[in-house]
């Protein structure tokens, strides 16, 4: 009778503790990922024109939930880098800024997402100095882990 009460103690004590695992919280160390697709823009070396609005689109995923994004537009007439491209582009001489274009944008990314198509519309102003930009893109999931990625653009 003992040894049949401690088996039942064993195997119930057992399944009790097994029913917390599936309820452990799961750990996000990962970075969220920006994916180039055949139809993503801008895109390295890309060329946009003053006066004109340009349709940003970039695809963004992660292994528990995605969070927000930010793109920012500023110039690069001084050569400086950010870029995360290997792909080097053709830049014009060093110049000073006149009346540069300076845009920051945040994006809210819907709840429970782990992969977006996101997609926007930048207004570019007629009257902004041509010339190199830099075209940044930072993608943050929900626990804060950041993605960043840099374009060289040129604006004409």
């Amino acid at each position: 009778m003992k040894i049949k009460n401690w088996l039942m103690s064993l195997i119930i004590g057992s399944l009790l503790a097994s029913c917390g695992e599936d309820e452990k919280p799961r750990i996000d160390t990962e970075y969220p990922g920006i994916l180039v697709k055949d139809d993503s823009f801008p895109l390295q070396c890309s060329e946009i024109q003053r006066g004109t609005t340009m349709e940003f689109k970039a695809y963004f995923s992660d292994n528990v939930e995605l969070g927000s994004y930010s793109l920012d537009i500023h110039h690069n007439f001084d050569h400086h880098t950010h870029s995360t491209e290997v792909k080097s582009c053709q830049e014009d001489p060093v110049k000073s800024p006149v009346n540069p274009l300076l845009m920051i944008k945040t994006f809210e990314i819907p709840e429970g997402l782990t992969e977006y198509e996101a997609t926007a519309e930048i207004e570019i102003p007629e009257n902004i100095d041509p010339g190199d930009y830099h075209f940044m893109i930072r993608l943050t999931d929900q626990e804060g882990w950041q993605t960043l990625q840099g374009l060289s653009i040129k604006i004409n």
